[in-house]
């Protein structure tokens, strides 16, 4: 059996032996008292700065408000190099030009992706050299987590959703989803200062931590939830693009109104199909070009969030007008006509506009029109009436409904028809699909999702214990403000009827979100479509790379050949199955049918985290010692209950499927798979189980039965 042998060093005493012999037999046993306690601290400096070594970073660990320190730590806090704010060049750089530097050279891609680039880049035998991991809190975990949570439900969706679901269950949504986000983010936490953090990312912590059934399971939902998460991404650039920027561009065209919907899927798919296609040949090409646009991407996102703050704080003094035509209590498609009016004079004559011509079979004062169109009157509402309008009280409740209801104002006055058969013919403003409480919490969910965005870098963080669950946690509090915020400040300044339009057909086809964001709503389109590309790029540069790190490991032994690919390491195969998953997707070509799907997966993962750590505790695994002081089994219960709850509130046929494809994929690892020998938490359960069933059957003798 190997033994391991650690030098002390002792310090030369030997001019102070004279006057030890003569001291008393007291005074020598407190002598080597101390020596002994001297020994013991150096010994144990030694192990923290071998730790140290093995982690990567050379640097002795640092204290953290998060993480519980021994009374020897806190000696040592803060040793070495890490006090500098950024990084060692701190010394002598000016902070700014430090910083400016490290946005410059932003990336928001994993480590494997980074060593896949540089092993294109290198040119024969030599190898560059292993650099240190130096990456901080700031630009390691925060900035990616914080560009991958917020995305493409926020630009596109959110205003539905309040208006739909008024401001109240609004907040419930918000509320509930970032909940289950935050007590993950704990579990995370707990398993990212559970001993040394492996590089690798997610599923290597947590593989490693939890064992392979967990690992494999935590990690193909991962996998899936990811694949689909670029479904939806490139859903929404295309739906930004034929929708907002060029609607001239669409293939299909519908002649009549009642075909409006199955052309928009129509274009969705070829349109997605090609963006599929040309995403996935740049990330195979290489993912360089993926890292060269990061710092974009991200500056769209935060220009696009301060863009809307500053229009709801510019309503306060000059509103924006878009005005929004009403005929009657209904909202009318404003695409079509110039004004709302149903005559003008011209040239001191009576006219007909083009409303007219819409509701009526001729322009002629005396055609036959439509009865609700003769009994009510045509009026402007401003669309944006802004903070001080007190518009809030009426955005207050829900207003949800079937698919083809009305959007109607109900504060306005209303003569209704006899017969409403020809509705669905005319240019109202209408529901495409069937709205309720739980529909949109499934819809919503994708929004809060890309928490493991920082752990997925954990190979290229200077103190990744120190790091994941600051960054993490700061990440979501951060986006949770800004989701209750722009809740709340929705609701307070943009009228019910517009925040239910969800295509802006009211406001001549721009984005509702746009109509409020200054200095124009261009900024949050281009934003919002670059946003929406640049995380499509990296859901399809990551999910590969995940799928390949689970096939390399051969726990899933039918998967082993996506663990293949080009001769730098790039994982052809699994990009290519990977582009497959997305391309049904596609063809579902609805964000708000794909986003339910995504949220599965993405809650199974999270399920799993919470369920794995809850039982680690209560089950007092032998090497599970999480020192993150917040962490208690009661939260990953809580987590895990909350994420089985949200699963079942969004849609309980999905999450039953969901749930037997992940019990399905954890029980062929134990039966097939399992062969792995990490060290983790469920093998030492196992040992400390047969090792108390040992202890017990040693108390007493066996009876003859039982022999």
């Amino acid at each position: 059996m190997p033994t391991n042998f650690t030098v002390v060093p002792v310090k030369d005493n030997s001019k102070k032996g004279t006057n030890r012999i003569e001291e008393d037999d007291e005074d020598d046993n407190n002598v080597l008292k101390e020596e002994d306690e001297g020994a013991t601290a150096s010994l144990l400096r030694m192990e923290q700065r071998a730790g140290s070594r093995r982690r990567g970073d050379g640097v002795p660990k640092e204290n953290s408000p998060f993480i519980n320190n021994t009374d020897i730590d806190k000696g040592n806090s803060y040793d070495g190099t890490n006090m500098a704010l950024f990084e060692e060049e701190m010394e002598s750089n000016p902070m700014v030009s430090s910083l400016l530097n490290k946005l410059a050279n932003y990336t928001n891609l994993t480590q494997g992706a980074h060593e896949h680039e540089e092993a294109d880049d290198d040119e024969g035998p030599k190898k560059k050299a292993v650099k240190s991991p130096q990456m901080g809190t700031f630009m390691g975990v925060y900035l990616p987590c914080l560009q991958n949570i917020l995305g493409v439900i926020l630009f596109l969706r959110l205003t539905w959703i309040v208006g739909t679901s008024g401001i109240l269950e609004s907040l419930a949504s918000v509320v509930l989803c970032c909940s289950c986000t935050m007590l993950t983010a704990i579990s995370m936490s707990a398993i990212a200062t559970n001993g040394v953090v492996p590089a690798g990312g997610s599923y290597y912590m947590i593989s490693r931590s939890l064992g392979p059934e967990f690992g494999g399971a935590v990690g193909l939902c991962f996998y899936l939830g990811t694949t689909f998460a670029g479904s939806m991404y490139i859903l929404g650039t295309i739906e930004i693009l034929l929708t907002y920027i060029v609607p001239q561009a669409a293939i299909f065209v519908a002649e009549k109104k009642e075909d409006e919907v199955n052309a928009l899927l129509n274009n969705m798919r070829v349109y997605g199909t090609c963006c599929l296609a040309l995403m996935s040949l740049v990330v195979f090409v290489g993912v360089k070009y993926v890292n060269k646009l990061a710092l974009v991407f991200l500056a769209c996102v935060i220009l696009s969030i301060l863009s809307i703050y500053a229009g709801v704080i510019k309503t306060i003094f000059e509103p924006p007008d878009f005005p929004v035509c009403m005929l009657g209590n209904r909202t009318l498609q404003n695409t079509n006509f110039d004004s709302c009016l149903k005559t003008e004079f011209v040239n001191n004559m009576t006219v007909t506009t083009k409303l007219w011509g819409l509701f009526c079979d001729g322009r002629d004062l005396n055609a036959t029109c439509n009865e609700y169109f003769v009994n009510n009157n045509v009026t402007l509402v401003q669309g944006i009436p802004g903070l001080k309008s007190g518009v809030i009280s009426e955005n207050m409740w829900s207003t949800y409904g079937p698919l083809g209801m009305l959007v109607e104002n109900k504060e306005l006055s209303s003569l209704e028809a006899t017969d409403n058969s020809q509705d669905v013919y005319l240019p109202y403003v209408f529901n495409d699909i069937s709205t309720f409480f739980t529909l949109l919490v499934g819809i919503y969910f994708p929004s809060v999702t890309g928490i493991m965005a920082g752990s997925n870098r954990s190979g290229d963080l200077r103190d990744a214990q120190k790091s994941i669950p600051i960054g993490t946690i700061l990440a979501i509090a951060t986006t949770s403000f800004i989701y209750v915020t722009c809740v709340v400040l929705f609701g307070a300044s943009i009228e019910g009827v517009l925040l239910r339009d969800k295509f802006g057909d009211s406001v001549k086809r721009n984005l509702v979100i746009g109509t409020l964001s200054w200095p124009s709503p261009w900024v949050i389109v281009i934003g919002s479509f670059f946003s929406c590309c640049g995380a499509g790029l990296q859901s399809l540069t990551g999910a590969p790379r995940l799928l390949q790190a689970i096939a390399r490991d051969g726990i899933v032994p039918f998967l082993q050949v996506f663990g293949h690919g080009k001769a730098n390491g790039e994982p052809t195969w699994a990009l290519v199955l990977t582009a497959g998953i997305c391309e049904i997707g596609i063809l579902i070509a609805s964000l708000d049918a794909v986003a339910p799907i995504l949220s599965m997966f993405f809650l199974m993962c999270y399920l799993f985290v919470n369920l794995a750590c809850a039982l680690q505790t209560l089950l007092r695994t032998p090497n599970w010692r999480p020192r993150f002081q917040y962490y208690h089994w009661a939260l990953s219960f809580l987590g895990m209950s909350l994420c089985l709850a949200l699963m079942f509130i969004c849609s309980w046929y999905y999450a039953i499927v969901a749930m037997a494809i992940a019990s399905c994929i954890y029980k062929y690892i134990e039966y097939r798979g399992a062969e792995k020998e990490w060290g983790d938490g469920i093998r030492g359960l196992s040992l400390n189980a047969a090792r108390y069933a040992l202890i017990r059957l040693e108390e007493a003798p066996p009876h003859t039965k039982n022999w």
